[in-house]
């Protein structure tokens, strides 16, 4: 399956068995994609993770 990065517009290519919440890599920009949808295929920025600092 393809997609389009959110972020640089190249085209990525999504595993056929990807499932919503999956992360894939934009292999232009190397920008970490999260599946939202797959019908329609959608990706998102995936979040970043911050630190807790034990929190």
């Amino acid at each position: 399956m393809k997609a389009v990065c959110v972020v640089c517009e190249a085209n990525v290519t999504v595993p056929d068995d990807c499932c919503e919440g999956e992360l894939v890599i934009c292999p232009d920009c190397g920008t970490e994609l999260e599946v939202v949808s797959l019908e329609p295929l959608t990706l998102e920025e995936a979040p970043q993770v911050q630190e807790d600092w034990g929190e």
